[in-house]
C-alpha cells in the first residue's frame, strides 16, 4: 500500500503541507488499487471521532483506539471512554460498520512524567506537542502489534489544534516506530462543522476542556463540578444498563 512518504517527499520542503489533499490522494491510491486497508484510529474523545469515522469508514476497516492517560480527573476519563464506546455501538448499528473499540490502560503518572518542566506552557504549546507524541506513540505501536497497515489520530478535526504539528509529529513516529502513518486535516471541507453536527444527531456529551488539568486550571474549570457530573453520568447509565438487562431477561422468560 501506498505510504505517505511517497507524496510527501514530492513536495516542496518550504512549503505548508496540505494534509489534507495527501490524505485524498492516500484514498484515491486505495481505490485504484482496490484496496480497503485497517486502520487503527486514535481519538481522544467521541465528538472529534464522529466525522472521522464517517469518511473514512467508506474506505477502511477501523479499529478505534481510546489512549488517553492525559485526562483528568479520572471520573471524567472514564466518562468519556464510556461516551466513546456508546457512540461507536450506536455508530455500527445505523451504518451497518464493524468499527472496533479498544482502550489502553488509564496511566496518568506516566503523562505527569512526560511533560514535567512543562506545566505552564500554554495551550497548544511544547506540552500539547509531547502529549501529542506520547499518544501517537502508544497508538503506533498498538497498530503495529495489531498488524494493521496505518495509524492515525482525530485530533486535527479540532481547530483548536495545530494539525501542521500532528502530522509532523505522526510522520516521524511513522519512522520511529515503523508503522506507517495516515496524514489528515479533518476539519478540512466542512468536517468540524459536521462533527458538530453528528454530535446532535448521536445526543454524544461534548466536554467543555480538552482534557489535562493544567488546561482546565488556565481555562477556570471547576473540577470539582465536573467530577459531580461525571460520577452522575456514569451513575445514569449503570441504572440504564441495569434496566435494559433486567428487561431482556424477562423477555427471555417469558
Amino acid at each position: 500500500m501506498i505510504n505517505a512518504d511517497e507524496i510527501v517527499s514530492k513536495l516542496s520542503p518550504n512549503q505548508k503541507i496540505n494534509y489534507d489533499s495527501v490524505l485524498l490522494k492516500m484514498i484515491e491510491s486505495w481505490k485504484k488499487e482496490g484496496e480497503r486497508p485497517n486502520l487503527l484510529i486514535h481519538s481522544c474523545c467521541a465528538p472529534c471521532s464522529t466525522y472521522v469515522l464517517e469518511f473514512l469508514s467508506q474506505y477502511a476497516d477501523i479499529v478505534i483506539y481510546y489512549t488517553n492517560s492525559n485526562i483528568h480527573p479520572k471520573a471524567e476519563y472514564e466518562r468519556r471512554k464510556y461516551v466513546q464506546e456508546k457512540f461507536i455501538l450506536d455508530f455500527n448499528e445505523r451504518t451497518g460498520h464493524h468499527v472496533r473499540f479498544l482502550a489502553a490502560p488509564y496511566r496518568p503518572l506516566e503523562y505527569f512524567a512526560k511533560v514535567k518542566g512543562l506545566e505552564k506552557e500554554p495551550e497548544g504549546g511544547a506540552r500539547c506537542s509531547v502529549c501529542f507524541e506520547m499518544r501517537l506513540d502508544l497508538a503506533a505501536k498498538k497498530a503495529k502489534e495489531l498488524g494493521c497497515d496505518y495509524f492515525t489520530t482525530v485530533l486535527t478535526i479540532s481547530p483548536h489544534k495545530n494539525s501542521q504539528v500532528v502530522n509532523k509529529i505522526g510522520l516521524m513516529i511513522q519512522k520511529t516506530d515503523n508503522c506507517p502513518y495516515l496524514p489528515a486535516d479533518f476539519k478540512k471541507r466542512g468536517g468540524y462543522q459536521r462533527s458538530v453536527e453528528m454530535c446532535k444527531e448521536y445526543a454524544i456529551y461534548r466536554q467543555c476542556y480538552c482534557g489535562c488539568i493544567f488546561a482546565a486550571l488556565q481555562q477556570g474549570v471547576d473540577l470539582v463540578h465536573v467530577v459531580r457530573e461525571a460520577k452522575s453520568a456514569l451513575k445514569d447509565t449503570e441504572n440504564v444498563n441495569k434496566t435494559q438487562k433486567k428487561c431482556n431477561k424477562e423477555k427471555t422468560l417469558l
